[in-house]
């Protein structure tokens, strides 16, 4: 049998199982590559000469450029990326990989669209949500394994106990003392570091009421 009729015969869930891998790859690769440039400095960063330019004279875009170089910022977005894109490659946390695609790409989208030029904007626009499409269609193509994980969010997650109605009236009053129980150790700390300091910081607070 040759390779023609070898493909003739191929059923068409194999054609389009082999589309989703090609897929994850593509995205796989464009997240390992975009994340391995930020963290060896391929990527964010503008020159001297823009540095020394002053402020109303750039562009929004080289803006964002010269913010997005500083860490951990840089650090995060690069490590984030390359951790996506080897979930994607790997069978057993392909769905996974394809979950954290989402966010991390809107909010790429989201940014490309506040910061670059139309040009620009419309092509990497195009570009990222072909990118989107893709990763819903990896998605789709596990829907079995996803409506078991939908399943499980969706019908399983209550409290462990029952409580009164008048214990959720209070959440808010227990949410506030739950945020200041968080500030605490903080100002503890900074109370024994420098507790000249810390009153200043008190006065100025009240003074601000």
């Amino acid at each position: 049998m040759n390779i023609i009729t070898k493909f003739k015969k191929t059923p068409k869930d194999k054609y389009w199982d082999y589309f989703i891998l090609t897929s994850r790859f593509l995205l796989a690769y464009t997240f390992l590559s975009y994340g391995y440039g930020k963290l060896t400095g391929s990527q964010f960063g503008v020159s001297p000469e823009i540095l020394n330019t002053p402020l109303k004279d750039i562009s929004l875009f080289k803006i964002a450029w010269h913010l997005f170089s500083h860490q951990p910022f840089k650090a995060f977005i690069g490590i984030s990326q390359i951790i996506c894109g080897t979930l994607l490659i790997i069978n057993r946390t392909a769905i996974l990989g394809a979950f954290l695609f989402l966010p991390i790409v809107i909010v790429i989208l989201v940014i490309d669209l506040t910061i670059m030029s139309q040009g620009m904007a419309i092509a990497f626009a195009w570009r990222l949500s072909s990118y989107i499409i893709l990763d819903l269609l990896i998605l789709w193509h596990y829907k079995d394994k996803m409506k078991i994980i939908w399943n499980a969010i969706w019908n399983s997650t209550n409290t462990k106990f029952k409580f009164p109605l008048w214990t959720y009236l209070l959440l808010p009053i227990m949410a506030l003392f739950l945020e200041l129980s968080l500030i605490l150790p903080k100002s503890i700390v900074q109370f024994i570091s420098n507790p000249t300091q810390f009153i200043n910081s008190i006065n100025n607070l009240v003074s601000n009421f």
